[in-house]
């Protein structure tokens, strides 16, 4: 089975849980073709990027084009690009034209890009077609569905559905269209439910390929706080410095380091100094992937103090944090989405109110005050990411939907949940 994955950028620095997902496809036989909407506008990449196999089409805008048969004019436009784009695609697939109807009130560029993925879905001969976030990589899936007869389907995460640019309408058409939807916690799975009364929403977790992660009991000594993340609004960290402030208003001595870069670090590291943390608190910009590991392993606490941003942009489920419980980094993270799905308050972290420092200041106080508790809430939150975190028996799910009608697809994809 042929399944192209669509993706508005790729590769991207963030976005290792679809890294993981397509490693977890290959690794089963599936075969994998990426198709990227946008060229990378990262500076770092993680290192386990080059283990994919998979070959990735970079779809252009219609100002860019490709030359093609169908292309008359000795000074190409956007809009000659566009029609010969619709030219191609019109020769491998049957009743192309009377499809267009579908795309009314799209953007040009999503119907070009559209027409570019449908023609070499057909081509290529792909199965299924699954995009990652419910904005233009699945406008531009549901689209190439719709002229070719091979179904799509996405997987929703947070910005995609909760930020204040969604239109509803467009969502509901989205849902209504695709073979199946996944979202990645139950706190979406209840949203996607009750705002849109969609009926084909399942929930699976995003994963970690564990053996990539070596468990390590937690240590305390010198104390020691980290959070990686972008440096955006909905991380939360402008929280987490004023809750570095109060422990050195305390006497406590410890460290705290940022990891990551993004908009607001110019603004975070103003707060940094206008607070005197510069001794205490570092941003220490992106790092790839097996440093931030080590990095994270040798913290007292991992720390991710999400919040609904000004726009309604929000985390789903992490997948930093998802790789602190699993290296056994004690977590403590805010009441967001579906976090506390995830570090359970009291069982396998401990969860504060967003926007509160005091009561982020507090329970840092209290891992590290307490060796007895940090080393439970590090091996129960190991325990549960290996039972519902595991990238190979999430991905087995995943692909017995993509072909359910085949039953050695579906009995293969059972007996991977099982083992």
């Amino acid at each position: 089975m042929r399944v192209a994955y669509v993706l508005k950028r790729y590769p991207r620095y963030s976005e290792t849980f679809i890294v993981n997902e397509i490693l977890a496809h290959e690794a089963a036989g599936l075969e994998i073709e990426i198709f990227a909407l946008r060229p990378p506008c990262d500076t770092h990449f993680q290192n386990i990027i080059s283990q994919v196999r998979a070959p990735v089409t970079y779809i252009q805008q219609p100002d860019q084009g490709r030359n093609s048969a169908s292309l008359t004019s000795p000074t190409p436009t956007a809009a000659s690009y566009f029609w010969a784009e619709l030219q191609e695609a019109s020769q491998v697939i049957p009743g192309f034209w009377s499809k267009l109807a579908v795309a009314q009130g799209e953007l040009d560029g999503t119907v070009y890009q559209a027409a570019w993925l449908a023609r070499e879905v057909q081509l290529r001969r792909i199965d299924h077609i699954h995009a990652h976030f419910g904005s233009i990589a699945t406008s531009v899936a549901r689209l190439a569905s719709h002229f070719t007869g091979v179904p799509y389907s996405f997987t929703a995460h947070a910005k995609d559905i909760f930020h204040e640019s969604v239109q509803p309408q467009e969502m509901q058409r989205k849902l209504a269209d695709a073979a199946f939807v996944v979202t990645v916690s139950d706190y979406n799975l209840r949203y996607l439910q009750q705002t849109y009364k969609a009926d084909r929403v399942q929930r699976i977790y995003n994963g970690l390929d564990l053996s990539q992660l070596t468990y390590r009991s937690p240590h305390n000594h010198p104390l020691r706080i980290i959070s990686v993340s972008r440096l955006v609004e909905k991380k939360g960290l402008s929280d987490l410095i004023d809750a570095c402030a109060i422990l050195q208003q305390q006497g406590w001595e410890f460290c705290c380091q940022l990891v990551g870069t993004g908009p607001l670090e110019a603004s975070l590291r103003q707060q940094i100094d206008r607070l005197g943390l510069q001794s205490v608190v570092e941003i220490v910009g992106p790092r790839p992937q097996n440093e931030v590991f080590e990095l994270v392993q040798q913290a007292t606490i991992f720390a991710a103090p999400c919040v609904i941003g000004s726009d309604g942009n929000r985390d789903g489920l992490p997948t930093v944090l998802l790789e602190a419980m699993a290296l056994g980094t004690p977590c403590i993270a805010t009441d967001v989405t579906g976090i506390p799905e995830l570090v359970r308050h009291e069982q396998t972290g401990l969860i504060v109110p967003q926007h509160d420092p005091q009561q982020l200041a507090i329970a840092l106080q209290r891992l590290f005050s307490d060796d007895a508790l940090r080393v439970t809430l590090s091996k129960q939150a190991r325990g549960l990411i290996e039972a519902e975190f595991d990238i190979h028996r999430n991905a087995a799910v995943l692909r017995s939907r993509f072909q359910p009608a085949d039953p050695t697809l579906h009995q293969k994809a059972l007996q991977e949940v099982g083992g």
